[in-house]
């Protein structure tokens, strides 16, 4: 909780050196105005609005039928629910076989060719959260979490390099096709969880 509270105060500092006034809510604060608009606890409509909720929990609310028309610009839009899901991995591996920057992966119920070793992962997990390894068909690591009733994929293993006690995940953004920026994540288990070391870095002239 502190970590994503501290992330949003984070934007709530750079939009107030911008000059744009803005105000912290909870999620479960945010009501409905009579013309179907977003409102604050004044009840002020919510013209727009950066969340932490993901999108693939705000579609299971009550409130979902009323995302489309509220006139909010969301500041994570709702196609980040495509890209962020895990059902993509196994159409990308349909469109592009033995591409060098994909793992094989497939969706659990399809047939697909066995592997030795191999990574179960729900279609909607984050952090870690309900990712299993598989080796020689005997669970080697695994970790609980709520996901998994949306199904999940299987992908081929891809073993993380080690440096001391720490296996080391490499998260990297282009913008217009340059380098932006990377975000290191550091755990000392093999399945990356919400409790590891991040270390973010930006790329400037």
């Amino acid at each position: 909780y502190r970590d994503s509270r501290g992330t949003v105060q984070y934007l709530q500092d750079c939009a107030a050196e911008a000059g744009l006034a803005t105000e912290f809510l909870y999620i479960e604060d945010i009501g409905l105005g009579e013309k179907g608009q977003f409102t604050d606890l004044q009840d002020q409509v919510i013209g727009n609005l950066f969340k932490l909720y993901p999108w693939e929990f705000m579609l299971r609310e009550m409130f979902s039928t009323k995302l489309e028309d509220a006139g909010v610009r969301w500041l994570e839009p709702a196609w980040k629910s495509i890209i962020s899901n895990k059902a993509l991995l196994p159409m990308l591996w349909e469109m592009f076989p033995n591409h060098p920057n994909l793992l094989a992966a497939y969706f659990s119920e399809d047939a697909h060719p066995e592997m030795e070793k191999y990574v179960i992962k729900p279609i909607f997990s984050r952090e870690g959260a309900n990712v299993s390894i598989v080796e020689q068909g005997k669970v080697v690591e695994s970790v609980e979490g709520p996901y998994g009733e949306e199904g999940t994929i299987v992908q081929e293993f891809y073993p993380l390099p080690k440096f001391g006690d720490s296996y080391t995940l490499i998260g990297s953004w282009l913008i217009n096709d340059q380098p932006a920026g990377i975000g290191i994540r550091e755990d000392r288990a093999l399945i990356t969880q919400d409790l590891s070391r991040f270390y973010p870095h930006i790329f400037v002239e």
